[in-house]
């Protein structure tokens, strides 16, 4: 894996994460490397700085994540990802199915979040449960 600094024609700055540099030519010439700021598809690479590698010492602060939020915009969604994830049950699959009980009186009213099928959701709001899309998919367990 290698990290690319990149910017996009509106000078837009974030970095991404890629298989190896080919990679990032393969999938920059069918036009499927984008902005993450404003979804423009003409992103080339950016200078950068070369990482080193600091040796490891017992006093050693806590690594940095891979990735921190490049703009404020993904700093609130961070943010609020963090609050809804908190705040309420994730119900996975069964999300359509637990919103239909609760709005319905069978189980007791309370947050939750989890997947539906576009159609599914369509028809919870069309019968008046209140739903709403959330602004990104589900952390997933690989195990």
């Amino acid at each position: 894996m290698i990290q690319f600094s990149l910017k996009c024609d509106r000078d837009h700055r974030f970095d991404s994460w890629f298989q190896n540099a080919d990679a990032f030519d393969t999938l920059k010439s069918r036009g499927m490397v984008s902005c993450s700021v404003c979804g423009s598809t003409q992103v080339d690479k950016a200078m950068m700085a070369p990482r080193v590698a600091k040796t490891r010492g017992a006093d050693e602060a806590k690594p940095a994540p891979l990735s921190t939020p490049a703009t404020p915009a993904e700093q609130a969604m961070a943010e609020l990802r963090k609050k809804i994830e908190a705040e309420s049950d994730y119900v996975g699959g069964d999300f359509v199915k637990e919103a239909r009980r609760m709005h319905e009186g069978e189980v007791k009213a309370r947050s939750i979040h989890g997947e539906a099928r576009l159609d599914e959701a369509r028809k919870l709001a069309e019968d008046g449960v209140p739903v709403m899309p959330l602004p990104f998919l589900p952390n997933r367990k690989a195990n």
